[in-house]
């Protein structure tokens, strides 16, 4: 297990924008952490009220975003239009390109959400979008598939061979994850024990194919666990 620690991510302050980078984004730029096999950013990112990212072009990238408080209005030149919320899920797949915004839909309060992009397996596709909702019991104490290839047991499906997990965990809840392939590890917040390590809000973990994952609730925590080829 490869630990990565919150406060050595990068940070970017844009005034109406706080965003923390797990690999190398815009203006950071780290050789050592340019990302995890094909998961290529995760962004923490905190969004004034009214504030937001103006209409904006993508191409060939997977982007999921997974809102944690506030609400998220997300548009895009494909037509949709949607309101995202905590337990929310969304892809787009960017493909032969598409121009999007998503913007802090309160005008008061803080909007605080993860965004993260993964390389397509096959590229050049015609663009798209889906957005599912995962309730709290679904997650509470294991884990609920919330992206895969296939869209299996319901999970948002995506344009690579990967398995996104996410689970919330009590303090004394404990689950032991079947054998992976390559996993990255990411403490949405609170406090677990992971193999025995303490992390905390922010921190991750990077694990070789077919190594243990044991978690262990310290306080009311929030993870993503990320199985890819």
């Amino acid at each position: 297990m490869i630990l990565r620690r919150a406060n050595d991510r990068g940070y970017a302050d844009h005034g109406w924008l706080r965003s923390r980078h797990t690999f190398s984004f815009a203006d950071y730029f780290d050789p050592e952490h340019m990302g995890f096999r094909k998961l290529r950013v995760i962004n923490e990112d905190r969004v004034q009220g009214g504030a937001g990212f103006g209409a904006h072009p993508h191409r060939n990238m997977e982007i999921i975003s997974y809102v944690l408080s506030g609400a998220m209005a997300h548009k895009d030149s494909m037509g949709n239009g949607a309101v995202m919320r905590p337990g929310d899920v969304q892809r787009m797949s960017a493909g032969t390109g598409v121009l999007h915004s998503e913007f802090n839909h309160s005008s008061s309060e803080e909007l605080h959400f993860l965004q993260v992009w993964i390389e397509p397996q096959q590229r050049g596709i015609a663009p798209s979008y889906e957005q599912k909702t995962f309730p709290a019991q679904e997650r509470q104490g294991q884990w609920r598939l919330v992206v895969s290839q296939e869209g299996r047991d319901g999970a948002v499906s995506v344009n690579q061979d990967v398995n996104l997990y996410a689970g919330l965990f009590d303090a004394g809840e404990q689950v032991k994850t079947p054998a992976l392939r390559h996993a990255w590890l990411h403490m949405v917040r609170g406090e677990a024990e992971v193999n025995g390590q303490q992390l905390s809000t922010g921190d991750a973990a990077a694990f070789q194919p077919g190594e243990p994952i044991e978690v262990i609730g310290i306080e009311a925590s929030e993870i993503l666990l990320f199985d890819l080829a």
